[in-house]
């Protein structure tokens, strides 16, 4: 036998030693090698969410509220999730401007945290410093939360571990009572990644739109911003090569991006190294303000959930990144079926150009979804909405991405009795069924849960079940249980004053487990 022969038996079985295998030889009888086994699903381990910095306004009111819902194979794991405050990024002079707004009015105010998920440290300004835990959560299955008064809040980097991950969830609620942007700006807070696409956004006199970038590593990411508008893209030298430092958030002016105001664009986050979390907030002088999500992967077919009955404007933005142009066909998926607007049948959309068009009263006083499908060649596309709600001086403005749908399961925290709405469409052939799980309150109670069917092409709009005795806000969670695809979003209202404050946040799947091949020896190798 030749030495390398020796050598590599000899690996193999210091190899054995060392990681506790029993066997060393092959079965008897086999032939040396087995057949493929499927693959199987195990809960994630660790998950991440990243939350930008709520508002500057000093009349601004926050809620954080953190969620897992019970997952099954989790038991007996140590379970740790914790939201910290991120540092503030290094203010570039092309950023100057986003980072004196985002500033101003330091020292107002205080964190306040529900429970005892708090250590409440604080700069020698009153800011909370760096590194301080803002929420942490104890327990899968009940929600924990955390509240803030503060303009000068800070960002929050978020890690969840053990039984804890599997689903986490972060949701950031801010009633802005009064100014530009005034009205309710909820978010789903992100998991950080390299590509972000935000058809929606504009530099247009009137609109204040920032782009909130963090950083949740210990390396500093470099991020590029483009911009696109009705011509394509809009060059700049501010938006390349922004640095963020590890650990913290930068927020970017979008007017800066731009030397002429453009009504509707989109906007492309791309990291050319590391990894980060981003998020838009528009604000306007008078449709009020709210967080505009990323959209979901360019795709030929795209579905926005969640238009509410009552919606005064509807406005379309959709892109195509690719380098062909896409052509849609626009429904109107509602309670009994869908339909076709009239005029506004089609959508063509040049390659590298934003698109724009309003829809008017496309939703008729019902509410539904609009769905946008390839004709012809399936270009991707990328697309949004931006709903209003209200007339005159008591208008409020939420944002509906293109959404994912929910294969497994998906959960968005902080529900509130009579406040919550979720949008339920099956955009093919086939309907759906879902089962809807309300968990306990922050305050207490006992989960509910209630099975719904969702017919083909339609959108069914539900209020969700009642956590039995629940106090507080509660996490609403969606499992598919059959049928075809189903996408899913929530509607939070919180009326004020005569003023319809309302959000709209995806809920796409939550990817709370992954496909683990099954693995096993083939010691017919040594032989090779």
């Amino acid at each position: 036998m030749k030495r390398t022969t020796l050598s590599l038996f000899g690996a193999v079985a210091a190899l054995a030693a060392a990681t506790g295998l029993a066997v060393v030889a092959a079965p008897a009888g086999s032939t040396g090698t087995t057949p493929a086994k499927t693959s199987s699903r195990l809960p994630v381990q660790r998950s991440a969410a990243l939350c930008p910095a709520p508002t500057s306004s000093d009349v601004g009111e926050t809620v954080y509220t953190a969620f897992t819902p019970q997952t099954a194979g989790t038991s007996g794991r140590k379970a740790t999730a914790d939201l910290v405050a991120a540092a503030p990024g290094k203010k570039d002079d092309a950023l100057t401007d986003a980072a004196k707004d985002a500033g101003k009015d330091a020292g107002k105010g205080g964190a306040k945290k529900d429970g005892k998920d708090g250590k409440g440290k604080s700069d020698a300004k009153g800011a909370t410093a760096p590194g301080t835990s803002v929420l942490a959560p104890k327990e899968p299955g009940r929600p924990a939360t955390a509240t803030t008064g503060r303009s000068d809040a800070p960002a929050l980097i978020g890690a969840a571990e053990g039984a804890l991950a599997p689903g986490w969830t972060v949701q950031q609620s801010t009633v802005v009572s009064a100014g530009s942007g005034r009205g309710l700006h909820g978010l789903t807070c992100t998991a950080p990644d390299t590509s972000f696409w935000f058809p929606g956004v504009s530099t247009a006199k009137g609109r204040q739109d920032y782009v909130h970038l963090t950083n949740p590593d210990s390396t500093a990411a470099v991020v590029d911003l483009e911009l696109y508008g009705k011509d394509g893209r809009i060059r700049t030298a501010s938006g390349e090569g922004v640095t963020l430092p590890p650990r913290s958030t930068v927020p970017v002016l979008l007017a800066t991006l731009s030397d002429t105001p453009v009504e509707s664009a989109t906007l492309h986050v791309a990291a050319r190294s590391g990894r980060v979390g981003a998020a838009v907030q528009a604000s306007d002088e008078k449709l009020g303000g709210d967080w505009l999500p990323a959209s979901a992967e360019p795709a030929a077919d795209a579905v926005l959930p969640g238009i509410p009955a009552d919606v005064t404007s509807v406005r379309l933005i959709a892109f195509a990144p690719g380098t062909d142009d896409a052509d849609l066909r626009l429904r109107f998926a509602g309670p009994s079926g869908s339909i076709t607007p009239a005029g506004h049948e089609t959508l063509h959309v040049k390659s590298g150009m934003t698109e724009a068009v309003d829809l008017g009263d496309v939703a008729k006083g019902e509410a539904g979804s609009l769905l946008l499908t390839a004709e012809g060649a399936k270009a991707p596309v990328v697309a949004a909405l931006r709903v209003t709600r209200g007339k005159d001086d008591k208008q409020e403005t939420a944002f509906i991405p293109a959404t994912a749908p929910v294969e497994r399961r998906g959960t968005v925290a902080d529900n509130r009795p009579k406040g919550s709405a979720l949008t339920l469409v099956a955009p093919g052939k086939e309907a759906a069924e879902v089962k809807v799980t309300s968990s306990a309150g922050s305050e207490g109670g006992t989960a509910a849960s209630k099975t719904y069917t969702v017919k083909a092409g339609t959108t069914l709009t539900v209020e969700p079940p009642q956590p039995s005795g629940g106090k507080g806000t509660y996490a609403v969670t969606v499992e598919k249980v059959s049928g075809g695809p189903v996408h899913v979003s929530r509607t939070l209202s919180l009326p004020k004053d005569g003023m319809p404050m309302f959000t709209v946040q995806p809920v796409p799947d939550d990817r709370s487990t992954v496909a683990v091949p099954t693995a096993g020896q083939d010691l017919s190798m040594l032989n090779r």
